[in-house]
């Protein structure tokens, strides 16, 4: 089992894996149970329970937090055809091992808690349940990251500060798309109170590829930025027919001249991202 744990790499499958463990945690924390009630009772009887043999509460939650994304990697097709001969009992027993316990310290770990200490157990379980959701978060916001950057559509710079607007142009954008449908421009922007600018907004508008500058213009409709020195996230959905593909516009626009004062701006975490086809 710590072989296939080894070639499990791939984020979209940690993520199926971490989905697929939240349903059958209960079921595999009452099975651990059943398991370590039903060896212990069948193996010794008589046996009495010693708290100075358990696993560490520490290394408990652990090794239980590693048996439950086993039990999501066991799901898998992929991952379970790799391990065709492994049955359940046996991959928990790899797992405890690996761990630097074996099956019969884990039982009576199991058995302890659940006859003496229920209470303790369920902290345990909570405990595991925390860390696997803190793991599902932390692989779901690296997956937005991800899928950000691979389609991310955005032709224009990453970031854009106060020293890059000489003009009214310097924050434009221009961008043929591949297809019609919705599109939604996403980015955070920092309007500091001493900005001087009129009516600052953003800008956007489609047109056809074949008369961008003389063709037809349809506007998105926008907003103006909040001037309060805080960093605000903005989006705009901009609806790109058949016929006007050619999407162009300003992420900084404003009524003055600018030479008639001077800017002060933070745009960044830019993108440009097709968001679902439509009839337009």
């Amino acid at each position: 089992m710590s072989d296939s744990i080894n070639k499990f790499t791939s984020k979209r499958q940690m993520r199926r894996t971490l989905s697929n463990a939240g349903p059958f945690i209960r079921c595999t924390f009452l099975l651990l149970i059943m398991i370590s009630l039903i060896t212990v009772s069948c193996s010794s009887r008589k046996t009495k329970l010693d708290k100075k043999n358990l696993i560490p509460e520490k290394e408990l939650v652990s090794l239980l937090t590693d048996i439950h994304l086993a039990d999501g990697l066991l799901i898998i097709p992929k991952i379970r055809s790799w391990n065709s001969s492994l049955d359940t009992i046996l991959a928990y027993t790899q797992i405890i091992e690996k761990h630097g316990y074996t099956k019969e310290i884990m039982d009576n770990t199991m058995k302890y808690y659940f006859i003496n200490d229920p209470k303790k157990l369920n902290k345990i379980y909570d405990q595991v349940l925390g860390i696997l959701s803190e793991m599902e978060s932390r692989v779901e916001k690296q997956s937005l990251v991800e899928n950000a950057r691979i389609y991310n559509q955005w032709p224009g710079k990453e970031y854009y500060t106060s020293q890059d607007i000489s003009d009214k142009d310097s924050t434009m954008f221009d961008k043929t798309v591949a297809r019609p449908g919705l599109y939604t421009l996403a980015f955070s922007a920092t309007l500091f109170p001493d900005d001087e600018s009129l009516n600052p907004r953003p800008l956007t508008y489609t047109t056809s590829p074949d008369s961008i500058d003389s063709g037809k213009r349809r506007y998105m409709k926008s907003f103006n930025y909040l001037k309060d020195g805080r960093r605000h996230s903005y989006s705009l959905s901009i609806h790109v027919r058949n016929n006007s593909n050619h999407v162009r516009g300003w992420l900084f626009y404003f009524d003055n001249s600018p030479a008639e004062f001077k800017p002060h701006i933070k745009i960044e975490n830019i993108s440009l991202v097709f968001t679902s086809a439509a009839i337009l």
